[in-house]
């Protein structure tokens, strides 16, 4: 059973913007942390950002900080990661996932997560 979908993915210059979505199919996805990585082949998945699922508590990696906006809308179950001044090592293959079990916070690991989407793929040339 799929339940995340991510959408908007694509090819932008470098300094470019570009908005990715993630829908889940389930509505406990009101009650759920949201959580956006992204990998390259050769490399560990890497935290992109995260949110509460009230959406007052977000976390973003370092190398984004400033860059990317994290945000959701739980009554059309979506999230959403807004990314401008992309550079060439945004690059990568962007999945959102959900944690079923943490609602006030959200986690950076990876394996706290229990629901992936397939990913979208981001390419920023330079």
């Amino acid at each position: 059973q799929v339940h995340m979908v991510e959408s908007g993915g694509g090819l932008v210059q470098a300094g470019g913007s570009l908005t990715l979505s993630c829908t889940d199919s389930e509505s406990a996805f009101s009650r759920s942390a949201m959580g956006w990585f992204r990998q390259t082949p050769g490399f560990e998945r890497e935290f992109v950002a995260a949110i509460s699922a009230s959406g007052t508590t977000t976390y973003y990696a370092d190398s984004v900080k400033g860059r990317f906006t994290i945000s959701r809308d739980n009554t059309k179950q979506m999230g959403h990661l807004q990314m401008s001044g992309l550079k060439p090592e945004d690059t990568a293959n962007y999945r959102c996932a959900v944690d079923r079990s943490r609602i006030n916070s959200a986690s950076r690991d990876f394996r706290g997560y229990d629901y992936w989407g397939q990913g979208t793929q981001v390419t920023v040339s330079s």
